[in-house]
Order: C-alpha cells, then structure tokens, then sequence
C-alpha cells in the first residue's frame, strides 16, 4: 500500500484504551499474566483525569472507626447509588478495596498515617465511617505516579498521544483497533485478542466541568459503534464544590476533602443552609444533594456575586489547612489569589463524573462483545444513580485489575480475529474526509453550541420541556458532521482532534438525553422538577444498543439481590 492509505499493524494480545489508574492497574494484571501488552493514551502518559480524584480511596480498613466493615461500606455504595447499581459489583468493590489499598502501599503509594503508623482515614459525604485513604488532598497524583512507576518497569508498551478512532469489530468479537499517532502523524492498526477500554467519561460535553480536555466520551462512543451495550447514560454527577471566579478557571474541581477536614458551605447571608437542607449529614451528605443545595440557593438568590456560594475552612488554622489541603491551598492562591487559610472560598456545582456507560459483565468487566471489556468510568453498573466520594480510586484499583486478568484469560484461549482490509480503507477515508474538504465548516463553534446546550437544558434540575430543547438542538447539529474539516495534517492537529471528537460528543449527548427523556423520575442525580420523586417502576436500567445504523433502547430490571445481602440493601422510602 502507499499514499493516502498507508498505515502500520502492530500485534498485541490485550490493547488497552486509556492510561489512567483503570489502565494502568489492568495492564499491570496483564503482564503480570504473561500477555504482551500496549496501552493507548490520548495525552501524554500520567496525564489523566484520575489525578482530580484528590480526597482518597475508599475502602474500609478499620484504621480510625474499627466498627466498620466491607458490609457497610456495601450498604453506603449500594443505598446512596440509590438502588440502581448492579449489587454484585458493588459487593466485589466492598470486599476487595482493602487489599487493593495495601497492594497500592506495597507498590510505593505514600499514604498519611496515624500516630500508630497506620493508614489515615478522613470522613466523606454519604459514608457512614472515616473511610477514605489519603495522600493529603492529592490521592490521585500519588495513584498514578505509583502505578506508572510499576507499568514503566513492566513489559507493556506505551502509545502515548495516540487517538483511537475506531474499534474493529467482526461478528460481535473484538479485533483490534485503528487511530492516529498525533506525534508521527501516521495512522496505525492494533490488532489484538482482547481489548479494554479505560478511556474514562464525557464530562467535556458540558460547559462548567472539572474534567480534563481528554474527557469527550471517545470510548463510550467507540464501543457503541463496535456493537456494545450502552447503560445509564443520563446518570452525570455534578460535583458540588468546583471553582467559580476567576472566569477562566470556573469547574476547577474543589476537593470534598476540604469538606471533610471540617469545612462549612455558607450562603451570601452567612447562613450555613445546609443545616436547613441535612440538618443530621450537613456538607457530608452525598453530592447530589449537596449540590442540588447549591444550586438552589444561587437560582433563589442568596448566591455570591460570582454566581456561587462560600465554603470556608479558617476555623482549622493555617498549620491544619497547609498539612491536610496544601494542593488547594497553592490552587486558590495560584489561580484566584486568595489565602483560604485567610479568606472563604467561592464554589459552584460542576460536572464531575459519568456513572453511565459500557455495560459489563460484573465478574469478568466483559461487554456484550466477545473480547471487548470495559473498567473504571467507561464501565457502567457500579455507582447506580449516584456515586460516593473516594469509591472512584477503589473502582480503578479494583475493576482495574479484574479487566485485565480477564482480558489476559480470555486472550490466552483465544485466536486473533481477521478482517478485511476494506474496514481499514473505510476509516482512513472518513478521518482524512476532515482534512480533505477546502469548503468544510469549522466543528469548534458546533462544540461550543452543543455545551452550551447541554449545560442549560440538561443540568442539576431537569424538565421535560428543558430535555426536549437539547435534544431538539442534538438533532440540529447531527447533519452539520459530515460538513465539518479543518485544514492541516495528521501531525498535532487539534483541528482534526476536534472533528473526531465532535463526532463521539453528538453521539453521547443523543443517548444521555434520550435516557433522561425517559425516565420519569427523580432518583440520584438525575434529578426531575416535573417528576420529583422516585419510581419503584423505573428501578431499571435504560439500555442502547446501535443496530443496524439505528439507535434501539430498552430497559433492564436491576439484578435482585442475594439472600446474604437483602438486609444490606434493603429499600426504604
């Protein structure tokens, strides 16, 4: 081949999409197998969005409050999921998040301690113990620096600056994958026996949003194509404290760690309303409603003057604050010049995290595609309607590690899956359709649009007319895609990223909306003016899958709970 259509194959027994702490902990358990590894990363290595996962794991050592236990942290997971995650999973990140912390530690994680030496626990919203293992409010960073350490020493193969644009498919079994080396400038094909996709969530496509510029739902978008089951996708979690002023760093994420160190939400009146909104759990109640407390006294008027409202923490002294929050400490004073050991913070909701997505199979995080799995953010199951604080960094560590000594099992009993070299054709000819049309129509304004959109009619407060506007604005944009191209190159061409990106962004956005249109209630953070309170008739899933060109949806009854866990999980009005 030569020209337009040259590319490179490389081989590979597990390719993994994504080089945060969920692919980095399964290309660990893949080598650890004995299978040859290459981890794709759309940014450079060690920059993921799991570094904003500041305030820690959670996992119920027993360090500060030794009555708790992994039941109870089953309960908190499952309950304040508000009954719509799959309990098998829930029960695998209950009882193994422990020895996952220990195995971080083993690896080099530099934990907190207590006087006695042993790991530190703070208290987060919505868990019943001091739960939460720190690293000062930068737990991320220390995640990922410890698990790149031990990836680097390993026999994976890092891609990094490498954009993954499609997954190869043939029969409901995964094949491979095709992308663009940013840095060569080349395309490149991966073939492989199993697949996971850690790519993350799609928080980009909101305006006001602590997510990284990597989060635009590529993976979502890509393993729906290649024929995977999408769930819960109307299930967005707004974080409630991300930065407001100044403008250019408004969504910044505001760690909970400074709520659970003690600090206090005020409103323009120096009330401290949450008292009035949960009076017994106050800030540490789960997000949703924290943030729809928030959010409620900003639209009624007793916001700040930038839109948000105060949190202080000046009451636990400098030396307290520098020792347990220096990050936001060094943030505030970096970004917005102001001392928060001196002066009140200014925080808003922000979109922070998906708990929709792939849906997997809870044992083996393999997706209705033979080979095709799926682990942290992209996966879907775990968190139900509303996710805890600090049970992000136990998802990564835990489902991590199950996916890629799944996807090492299965590539080891199975054979390499061929395909013509038409479907290779077909997608250099759609990625290099965007550099090859003089006339073509710039994607960042429809970008722009469609955030704009999706962060006025698809927010904290949901309505039907509110969801009938955005997808009514989705439908607007979706012809405007085979109009879009930038001049350039293969090579650093943000252009181009921008086109491909626009393109996985419509298709998330249609299904998110679609899902919220559908269910007709108030449960978790998905939150309906129109339909305020919660169904036992929608305690289901909401289902899509494309067939034939077409997006189908269905809906799933939530998995019944065991015997050993109904009193764990029990519903309560």
């Amino acid at each position: 081949m030569s020209g337009k259509y040259d590319y490179t194959t490389l081989k590979t027994d597990v390719l993994i999409i994504g080089a945060g702490g969920a692919g980095l902990r399964a290309a660990i358990a893949a080598t650890e197998a004995g299978c040859s590894v290459i981890v794709a990363s759309k940014s450079l290595l060690g920059k993921a969005h799991t570094v904003m996962a500041e305030g820690g794991i959670a996992a119920s050592l027993g360090n500060v409050d030794p009555q708790d236990n992994w039941q109870v942290h089953f309960r908190d997971t499952y309950v304040e999921g508000v009954f719509l995650g799959n309990w098998r999973m829930v029960e695998l990140l209950a009882k193994e998040a422990p020895d996952r912390v220990y195995e971080l530690e083993r690896y080099g994680a530099l934990f907190d301690r207590t006087p006695e030496g042993k790991i530190m626990q703070r208290p987060f919203g919505a868990h019943t113990y001091r739960r939460l293992c720190y690293v000062g409010d930068k737990t991320g960073l220390e995640l990922i620096r410890t698990l790149q350490d031990k990836v680097a020493h390993s026999e994976a193969k890092i891609l990094d600056e490498f954009v993954v644009t499609k997954i190869v498919s043939v029969n409901g079994k995964v094949a491979g994958a095709f992308g663009i080396s940013m840095r060569e400038g080349t395309f490149k094909l991966i073939e492989c026996k199993s697949l996971i996709v850690a790519s993350g969530g799609l928080g980009r496509l909101f305006k006001v949003t602590s997510n990284s510029w990597e989060g635009t739902g590529d993976g979502l978008a890509l393993s729906y194509r290649a024929g995977a089951v999408l769930m819960d996708m109307e299930m967005v979690q707004f974080h409630p404290t991300g930065m407001v002023w100044p403008p250019a760093v408004r969504g910044i994420l505001v760690t909970e760690g400074v709520r659970g160190e003690g600090g206090m939400l005020y409103n323009k009146d120096g009330e401290r309303f949450m008292l009035r909104y949960s009076p017994k759990k106050k800030e540490l109640d789960a997000r949703d409603v924290v943030a729809r407390s928030i959010y409620r006294e900003i639209i009624e008027g007793r916001g700040t003057e930038h839109g948000g409202v105060y949190l202080d923490i000046r009451h636990r002294g400098a030396k307290y604050i520098m020792e347990k929050l220096p990050s936001m400490y060094m943030q505030y004073k970096e970004f917005a010049e102001i001392d928060i050991t001196k002066e009140k913070m200014e925080v808003a909701p922000t979109v922070h995290y998906h708990m929709g997505g792939i849906r997997v199979n809870p044992e083996t995080q393999m997706t209705n595609v033979e080979g095709l799995f799926a682990a942290g953010e992209a996966a879907s199951g775990l968190h139900g309607a509303n996710r805890l604080g600090g049970n992000s960094l136990t998802d990564l560590l835990v489902f991590g590690k199950l996916a890629g000594v799944s996807a090492s099992a299965y590539a080891k009993q199975g054979k390499q899956i061929k395909f013509d070299e038409s479907v290779v054709k077909e997608e250099i000819d759609r990625v290099m359709s965007f550099v090859e049309n003089p006339g073509a129509t710039n994607p960042y304004p429809l970008i722009d649009t469609l955030r704009e959109s999706m962060s006025k009619y698809v927010g904290i407060l949901r309505n039907d007319s509110d969801l009938n506007k955005a997808y009514d604005a989705i439908k607007s944009l979706k012809p405007k895609l085979k109009d879009i191209g930038v001049r350039g190159s293969l090579r650093f061409n943000p252009g181009l990223l921008a086109c491909l990106e626009f393109t996985n962004l419509i298709q998330s956005a249609e299904l998110l909306v679609r899902g919220a249109i559908e269910r007709k209630e108030s449960r978790g953070a998905h939150f309906r003016s129109d339909f305020p309170n919660r169904s036992h008739d929608f305690r289901k899933n909401i289902l899509f899958k494309l067939n034939e060109g077409r997006d189908e949806m269905s809906f799933a009854a939530v998995p019944e709970l065991p015997d050993h866990l109904k009193d764990l999980g029990k519903e309560e009005d």
